[in-house]
């Protein structure tokens, strides 16, 4: 009895590794193309076509899909998935959660980091300084968000570090509208510089006071060139 039951236990553990490992690696790229705005805030993600990218069934790419919809980055409608529409009210709350969270989650990680993180750190400022010369809004996102995801990895707090990548991510209409700005460009530019500073020299009260107004200026910036458009 005994043997037939861990047999029975046995198989489907197998299959379940399997279909996460799968899902896992399609959510993750989704995910990666939302954050670089590879998806424009009215492009449609297919099921299908991601499958036939990968060469799968739909199964996989729906669950990473609907994980992706629970977690805010796509909603989800009769024709697709798409980016939620966020409204002035959201953008403003998610600020809010980035100024309670951030300033203190990076100050933290100071003295975590090590001279591996240093070394990337100085070679994504580098990119986007180059980006910046180039005008090239794209690469520099890239290079925002590459530059987050190095100090972020140094936060102890797991739950903390999703917290805060998840609200960024959601703000990504908010990077793809400002960072195609030039002179918000240089401001962003500026910041990273003055956030790399800090990290190098383990200087906390400065990384938390720098995060604050790199997120202060960020919600102004957007604000401003809203209504620019209106």
């Amino acid at each position: 009895m005994t043997m037939q039951v861990a047999k029975v236990a046995k198989t489907p553990s197998r299959t379940e590794l399997k279909q996460t490992t799968l899902t896992e690696t399609i959510y993750q790229e989704v995910r990666a193309r939302l954050q670089r705005g590879d998806v424009g805030a009215n492009e449609r993600i297919l099921d299908y076509e991601i499958a036939n990218e990968f060469d799968c069934t739909r199964m996989p790419v729906r669950q990473a899909l609907l994980r992706l919809v629970n977690e805010g980055y796509l909603v989800g409608t009769t024709r697709g998935f798409v980016m939620p529409m966020l409204t002035n009210g959201d953008i403003h709350e998610i600020f809010e959660v980035r100024r309670l969270l951030e300033p203190s989650a990076a100050a933290g990680a100071t003295a975590a980091l090590t001279d591996k993180h240093d070394a990337a750190l100085k070679r994504i400022y580098q990119n986007a300084r180059r980006a910046y010369e180039k005008h090239d809004g794209a690469a520099l996102i890239a290079a925002n968000v590459e530059f987050r995801d190095v100090w972020l990895g140094a936060v102890q707090n797991r739950r903390l570090q999703e917290t805060i990548r998840r609200f960024t991510d959601h703000a990504q209409q908010v990077r793809s509208l400002t960072l195609a700005d030039s002179s918000t460009q240089k401001i962003a530019l500026d910041g990273m510089y003055d956030l790399l500073s800090g990290f190098l020299e383990r200087d906390a009260k400065r990384v938390r006071t720098t995060m604050l107004e790199f997120i202060l200026s960020a919600e102004q910036r957007y604000f401003v060139l809203v209504d620019g458009q209106e």
